[in-house]
């Protein structure tokens, strides 16, 4: 069987397009390249839409938190304190129940005990609360000169929240924001390991490293190749949030424009 044929049978497996059955043995590196990759169509599924719907909610979390109105106020900070408080896993493994005990009583809930929306919702809310103190951080760091001469010039409200406000706040929080991602794209390897299952061996890269780590008894080759796919990932997204870096800093001379760089993130 050659290495095309493997992509052919595998490359799209995770989301349920080619064989049904995992190899049973013989694995070579193309099973193993193949497989993990396939699992990969998961993490991007869940980091790109999580952060897509997180970052417009993050911004009401950082407007709520700034508002003088206690509802709002507290609602955000309460937000940011438990998705930020408790450890991912646990909030997977919670969600899970939650859903499953509303699906007793709410059939419209069944959807939600799959991880492909489910565990969406968890990272939707989980990036949202650490997005959202990050532009907090942001809002608060705005120059009042910046804001003194928006309203010199009438701009208020919306329109001065639009065109001074929320850009200058981006500036502020995309090398911090930048780093939110590459974690969250991270931590999409917990889905399936926490209290979401897989149904039928159709799970994420992670899920087929430990496949073949299992089956092989070596753990040296399948996580490896599950890194590199990850640096790869990361070496993208870092890239892209680069363009929106310079971007948003255009009209900054060179040396005074804010650099995008890689933290690693010891303790979360």
């Amino acid at each position: 069987m050659s290495c095309w044929d493997i992509i052919a049978d595998y490359g799209l497996r995770s989301i349920g397009i080619g064989e049904r059955l995992l190899p049973r043995n013989e694995f070579t590196l193309c099973h193993q390249f193949t497989l993990i990759g396939s699992g990969m169509i998961w993490n991007i599924y869940f980091g790109v839409l999580a952060l897509l719907s997180g970052f417009f909610f993050a911004t009401l979390l950082a407007l709520g938190k700034m508002s003088t109105n206690p509802i709002f106020r507290r609602s955000a900070e309460w937000t940011i304190f438990i998705f930020r408080g408790s450890p991912l896993f646990i909030q997977f493994f919670f969600a899970y129940f939650l859903f499953l005990s509303l699906k007793q009583s709410f059939p419209i809930f069944s959807p939600f005990t799959s991880a492909w929306i489910g565990a969406l919702v968890v990272l939707f809310l989980n990036t949202s609360a650490y997005t959202g103190e990050i532009f907090y951080g942001a809002l608060q760091s705005i120059p009042k000169g910046d804001i003194e001469a928006a309203d010199a010039y009438g701009l208020t409200g919306m329109k001065r929240f639009r065109r001074i406000t929320w850009p200058t706040m981006l500036r502020l929080a995309w090398p911090a924001y930048t780093n939110e991602a590459i974690f969250l794209f991270h931590a999409t390897t917990l889905v399936f390991f926490s209290g979401f299952p897989t149904t039928r061996q159709r799970g994420d890269a992670l899920y087929y490293a430990n496949y073949f780590a299992d089956k092989t008894f070596n753990p040296f080759v399948p996580y490896p190749i599950l890194a590199g796919y990850f640096i790869v990932l990361t070496l993208i997204v870092i890239g892209l949030y680069g363009l929106v870096n310079k971007r948003l800093n255009r009209h900054l001379p060179t040396s005074d424009r804010g650099k995008i760089k890689l933290r690693m993130n010891i303790i979360r």
